[in-house]
């Protein structure tokens, strides 16, 4: 297993108002940056599993592409239907350049 945080992009990848997932240690997960704040969770929408790093990220909201679901990326809490589950979020930092995600200990409730 990868030590955490593990080191999933640079900063540059990502740039404001955006999403991207990345494959990471055997987990898909979706980096976005709200503003300059780097916020990473699951990166399959709990509805229907469509990629959320094909959404639409609004302010701190990422819309499902497939059937307009949407969550609160920094809680990871489902706002709104189709979508009533929570996304797992996970812990970030961001070091030179580099945006490292902690996989060990994701929120199962998006709190």
């Amino acid at each position: 297993m990868a030590e955490n945080p593990v080191p999933v992009c640079a900063v540059a990848d990502v740039p404001s108002g955006s999403v991207k997932s990345f494959e990471v240690g055997g987990e898909r997960v979706a980096v976005y940056n709200v503003e300059g704040a780097f916020y990473a969770t699951e990166a399959y929408c709990t509805h229907a599993m469509a990629d959320l790093g094909d959404g639409i990220l609004e302010g701190d909201v990422i819309e499902c592409s497939l059937h307009f679901g949407a969550f609160h990326v920094p809680s990871g809490k489902a706002v709104q239907p189709p979508c009533d589950t929570d996304l797992r979020t996970f812990r970030t930092e961001v070091r030179d350049g580099q945006v490292y995600v902690d996989l060990s200990a994701p929120t199962a409730t998006g709190s």
